[in-house]
């Protein structure tokens, strides 16, 4: 099979993986000094990292590939499981290497993410996934971006060494419950997981903290859920992932709605789980990680978010007692549970304050959307109508007619 086959299939594979982002690593680069050589080749600044995602959220600056998607493993919910009646790839590490700065010099990409199915042996499979990344950044010089997928039954120097080379590490756990990943992927063992989660945060913590330590997967570890392949709700999703970002300071959860795949098992659902409940379960891990709501506050309506609004305004409409705010007096934790304002626009509005009285002109010069905190504020030129805030026409006029959110799903 020649190399452009490979990549059409392996490509094509990858393309499952959700979590692939290239957020959070040290800045580095191959820029000479001084007028000297090049140090290297590639750089995780500059235009390309980060800055192309696909509408649903997915990072597409990296080559994003599989060494095989041949596995031993038999997941029921993997198209690539070993029963899985689709064609069989493998790159050799050499062909990987190649590619990697193929797609770099044509500007293509500026990194690498690199998964692979379990071939003859988690330790086996490791070790061709860590030579990829070990010779890009030894024998090419290679500074740009680089993601591994690593194998949790694979043995702790493997996974260490592969931090060694590569930006981020991740561990998928697959499904938020225990039972289900036991039903799903028997030859999974989710405390196997785990426990290569709690040795990666000591390496990564270990190397903060010497300042002699070799690098160590800088943009730390993400990891990755299927949402709708089991009977998980979204309120054990939410608990897993909140209970994961606490427990091995991951820097990322990604969703991935489960899509029907050819020849499945009859344990699995039908039908696709809807894109919008991925989208929802993104912007609640958001509400946890960064404004300050816990699981039981997002979830306070039901164990499953409503898909017809966001969570933010959910909760909002759930709490009105809490409505509306004084600009002016609110503090910044309080102001960022207004549904339409987000963290700048927050603190660009603390900083306005101190030195005169918010007025609707101040929050339409910063791009808020009045309509949307109208019914939430209190400013020097506006009072928000009690009626409207405690009445049924506030659904009404927030949350889009159900023509428009048709389109969205």
């Amino acid at each position: 099979m020649d190399i452009a086959a490979k990549l059409a299939i392996l490509a094509d594979a990858a393309k499952y993986d959700a979590s692939c982002a290239s957020s959070g690593t040290s800045k580095r680069h191959s820029a000479p000094v001084r007028g000297g050589p090049a140090r290297g080749l590639g750089s995780t600044e500059g235009a390309g990292i980060c800055h192309s995602y696909a509408p649903d959220g997915r990072c597409i600056s990296l080559l994003k590939v599989l060494l095989t998607n041949a596995c031993a493993f038999d997941c029921l919910y993997c198209v690539n499981r070993a029963s899985s009646n689709v064609p069989r790839a493998r790159f050799s590490v050499q062909e990987v290497v190649d590619l990697t700065l193929d797609f770099y010099r044509r500007n293509y990409i500026e990194g690498l993410f690199l998964s692979s199915g379990v071939i003859r042996s988690p330790d086996y499979t490791m070790e061709h996934v860590v030579r990829v990344a070990k010779s890009l950044r030894l024998d090419h010089g290679f500074k740009g971006y680089i993601h591994l997928k690593t194998i949790p039954d694979a043995s702790p120097e493997l996974i260490s060494e592969a931090g060694l080379y590569a930006d981020r590490l991740s561990i998928n756990v697959e499904l938020p419950d225990e039972a289900s990943l036991r039903r799903l992927a028997p030859e999974k063992d989710g405390r196997s997981v785990r426990r290569a989660m709690a040795g990666l945060r000591g390496r990564i913590e270990e190397a903060k903290v010497e300042r002699r330590a070799p690098r160590f997967a800088p943009a730390g570890q993400s990891t990755q859920m299927i949402v709708g392949a089991d009977a998980a709700d979204d309120r054990a999703i939410l608990k897993t992932s909140s209970t994961l970002y606490a427990g091995y300071q991951l820097r990322r959860v990604y969703y991935s709605a489960f899509s029907p795949i050819p020849d499945s098992s009859a344990a699995l659902p039908l039908k696709p789980a809807p894109l919008m409940r991925e989208h929802r379960l993104y912007q609640a891990d958001w509400l946890m990680r960064f404004y300050g709501f816990s699981v039981d506050e997002i979830t306070e309506g039901g164990g499953m978010l409503d898909l017809a609004m966001d969570p933010k305004l959910a909760w909002a409409l759930r709490n009105r007692h809490f409505f509306p705010l004084d600009v002016q007096r609110a503090s910044r934790e309080e102001l960022m549970r207004v549904p339409g304002l987000g963290r700048t626009t927050v603190d660009r509005i603390l900083s306005s304050r101190r030195f005169r009285a918010v007025r609707s002109a101040d929050l339409a010069r910063i791009r808020v959307s009045l309509g949307k905190v109208a019914p939430f504020l209190r400013l020097a030129d506006h009072r928000p109508s009690i009626a409207l805030l405690e009445s049924e026409r506030l659904v009404e006029r927030l949350v889009p007619r159900p023509r428009q959110l048709a389109l969205a799903l």
